[in-house]
Formats: C-alpha cells, structure tokens, sequence
C-alpha cells in the first residue's frame, strides 16, 4: 500500500466541512467501512420488519396486531389473550437485561447499531444527502441566501422527511388499527378527529426526532446515557481513541514549530482532556503520534463529538469514526485500530486487561446472562401454555337461589367464552357436581357470533342436601375441555 502525505490527508479534511460545536448546526459526513456495514446489516432487517409486521396479512389478519374491540393479540397467525399480557412483561425484563448485559460488555452498542432513533436519524441523513448534497456543500449552501435551486431542494428535503414520518407514523398506527381500513378512511376523509390528531402529532413528533431534534434526543431526552455510566466497568469495551499511540497530534507539532510556541502549550490549548494534556506535555520532542489532527472522526459522528476528548455520554458507540479513522490510518501507511473498541484496562495497558471470550467471564455479566435466559425461558413456558379457551362464570347475586317446588331450587349464572383458536367454532355447554342438575340455555355456543358475549344460564335440581354445593360448567371442544368451578345454593341456607 503506497503511503499519502500527511498534507494531502489534510487537504481533502480542509475540503471536506470544519468541525462546528455540538451546540451549533453541524453537518454529518457519511463514511463506509465494516462498522457501517454492520450497522446496516442489523438496522435494515429491523426497518424492513417494522414495516412488514403492520403491512403484511396472514389470513386477513396483519402478522401483528393489537385488536382492543376483541381483546386478542395477532401474532403471525397466532392468537394471544389479553390475560397473557405477563408473557409480554416478560419479554419486556428479557429485553431489558439484555440492553444490560450489551451495556456492560460493549458499551451503547443498541445506541448506535438498533434503536429506532439512530435507525431513522440516519435515515433522514440519507435522505438529507440526497436532496441537498455532501456535508461540505451544505454547509457551503447554508451560508449563501436560500434561492433558487437551493431552496428547492431544501423544500423537497423537508416534504420528504414529512412523507417518510408520516409513513412511519400510519404503519405504527397499523398496529392497533387494521392499516388498510386506516388508509381507506383517509382517503375518503372519514377519519375520526381523535384518528387525525394522533396522526399529525406522531408524525409532528417522528419529523422532530429524526429531522430536526436527533443527537440532542440521545443526550438529553434517552435516560440511557445518563446511567450507562453506572453499568459501565474497567473492562467495558467502548469506542475509544488510543491516547497513549495518537498523541502528540502531527499538525499540533507542526504549528508548535512554525510559531516557536512549545507543543505542550499548545496541545494543552487545544484539548479538553486532561489525560491528552499531561500525556502531550510529557512526549519528548522527537516522538509523533499517529493522529494527524484530521478532524475526520468529528465530521463522521452523528452527534458531533469528538471521541478524542474521552468517553462522554452522547456517544452511541456507532463505530462512524472508528471506520473514517481506519481509512485514514490505510492511506498514510499505519496500523489500524488507532479508533476501536477498546476498555479503559486495555488502553492503560494493565496486566488485567481481558479480551475475547475472557472479557465476558465476569460476575456482573454472568447475573446478567442468568436473567436473561431465566426470562426467555419463562416467556417460552408462557407461550407454549397460553388458552385456547377463556371461561368466566358469575353468579346472579341479586338473587341467591330460587325454590321452584317443594323440592326444586334452580342458581342462575352469566357465562362468557373466548375462543383464541381459529379452529375453534362451536362449545358444547354442560354442568356436573349434582344429582340430577338440569342446564337452562343455550348448549351449544357458537364462537363466530357469540364470542366473548356474557349469556344466562339456569342450573336447577332437587336433589342438593347441602346448603352450599360445588358444581362446575364443563365446555368442550372436539379438542379441548375447560372446566369452571362455582357454587351452587339452596334454600337450606
């Protein structure tokens, strides 16, 4: 590989858009490398599934979808019940030791390669780049008057940004409203007040998030970077810049020669980090670290810091820099990895240090893994025993018993069944415990048109010796059975 000059790697940063505090407008230089790749492999299948799920039918149904009108879960063809919601909490402390586990491991990988806010932020970039061009020349167009074919671009930039929140916003919406009913109604303008104002404040919210807002969401807003600080350990990986390899910076040296000012004065102006500072003040006047001072690592970041500085709480560990800085290390003829996924044990060179497999053998990620998989079995236990039948049995406690004869007394009963089966379409109704009970009503339920409706029943017999009886309301399937237990009373009481 043929070695670049240092001036000319600096010449094509120069050309490209200055660093511009995070507090200020900044523009993001779109890069290429195996962590973007990555990044897309994991962001993609996730974009196209959250679309899919809403999009796609399986038997007239959606592969998943929240029904409230029939309180059942549509998931892939298959039907959940409201009473297994405590499946969906356990997916949901899964998830969450999970998001733990990756934390204390390998810092805010979810940040930065799968939560939805970096997956469409970087959307709405593309979209961006497109409309309006590289970096560079945003930030040269912004400084010029808005006419022309800049303001037409900047018009469709933002008419697209709307177009994808609100697609995003009607496929979310798809989840608990059937999505082409949905459409249908917009189309026709029979939407309800309360469906459009739902509509145009999440789209409002989604152009905000991704357009506008971004990065400041991640550090402001996600309580995640607030406390990956605690979760984090000595020998959590996390994208870091190798201090003690990249300092002193090359063009830091060379202004320090051109104005007779020693670099330790001039690195100390110019770095944040104390570590940076004393490491810089302590090179001896012929060592050059491998930085070039390119600024590229900054141009590349999604939320405009500079990893350089150390580790701070906006980073989402994208690994954007740690690809502009490899490229850059390849051109000028030096190893990679100056940017990487690195622990603070490693980069201090300690003896402890752990990497590879041995980095993940520690007691706090050991806890983690333990609940995770305690909660993925539970959620699988759940689901392999979720009911096919729902039974609810009340009692008239308006009127305790009726005494028909002398020797007759007869309990009245609401009953309602739910069938989570779409094999499932009639019930047969019976009533065991007693001698002689006789059942009064319908016997045979017919799931299509009297599901989960409540129906009354009259349980009578004349051979109940005690004043309270246990009998039960036996409903069967070809399939199934489900028994109910209830009391039964008589005028002896």
């Amino acid at each position: 590989m043929d070695k670049i000059p240092v001036a000319q790697i600096t010449e094509s940063a120069e050309q490209a858009v200055s660093y511009v505090p995070p507090e200020d407008k900044f523009y993001v230089r779109l890069i290429e490398g195996r962590f973007q790749n990555l990044r897309r492999m994991i962001s993609w299948p996730l974009l196209i599934l959250f679309f899919a799920l809403a999009w796609i039918q399986v038997d007239g149904q959606p592969w998943l979808f929240f029904s409230f009108a029939e309180r059942k879960i549509f998931l892939f063809g298959w039907i959940v019940s409201w009473h297994d919601l405590p499946i969906m909490a356990g997916l949901m402390i899964a998830g969450a030791c999970l998001l733990f586990f990756m934390a204390v491991a390998w810092g805010r990988v979810w940040c930065g390669f799968a939560c939805p806010q970096s997956i469409w932020t970087w959307m709405f970039i593309r979209i961006e780049q497109w409309a309006e061009g590289k970096a560079n020349v945003r930030a040269k167009n912004d400084k010029l008057p808005l006419t022309g074919k800049r303001l037409a671009r900047r018009i469709l930039k933002h008419v697209l940004w709307l177009g994808a929140a609100l697609f995003t916003t009607i496929t979310f919406t798809g989840y608990f409203v059937p999505v082409r009913e949905l459409i249908g109604d917009l189309v026709t303008l029979e939407s309800s007040v309360m469906t459009l104002g739902w509509l145009i404040s999440m789209t409002s919210l989604t152009y905000l998030n991704a357009g506008l807002v971004r990065e400041k969401i991640c550090l402001h807003a996600c309580p995640y970077s607030r406390f990956q600080g605690v979760m984090f350990d000595t020998h959590t990986r996390t994208v870091s810049y190798d201090l003690n390899r990249g300092e002193p910076r090359r063009l830091n040296r060379k202004a320090a020669q051109q104005t007779g000012v020693q670099y330790a004065e001039v690195s100390s102006a110019n770095s944040s980090a104390g570590s940076v500072n004393s490491t810089a003040s302590s090179c001896s006047s012929t060592k050059q670290g491998d930085c070039v001072d390119c600024n590229i690592c900054v141009q590349v970041c999604p939320v405009g810091i500079d990893i350089r500085d150390g580790l701070q709480a906006a980073c989402i560990d994208c690994g954007a820099c740690i690809d502009a800085c490899d490229e850059v290390m390849a051109k000028i003829g030096k190893p990679m990895g100056l940017i990487r996924f690195a622990s603070e044990a490693e980069l201090a060179g300690s003896s402890e240090a752990k990497s590879g497999l041995a980095s993940l053998l520690r007691p706090k990620l050991a806890g983690y893994a333990s609940v995770v998989a305690c909660s993925i079995v539970a959620v699988l236990f759940g689901f392999m025993n979720t009911l096919d039948l729902l039974v609810e049995v009340r009692r008239d406690r308006l009127q305790l018993y009726t005494k028909v004869d002398s020797g007759t007394v007869c309990n009245n009963y609401y009953l309602k069944v739910e069938a989570f089966d779409n094999g499932i379409n009639q019930v047969q109704v019976s009533v065991e415990g007693l001698d002689n009970l006789q059942l009064h009503g319908q016997p045979e339920i017919n799931i299509h048109t009297d599901n989960a409706a409540w129906r009354t029943y009259r349980v009578c017999t004349n051979q109940a010796q005690q004043p309270r009886s246990e009998i039960q309301f036996v409903l069967s399937t070809p399939d199934a059975e489900v028994r109910k237990k209830t009391t039964f009373l008589t005028s002896s009481i």
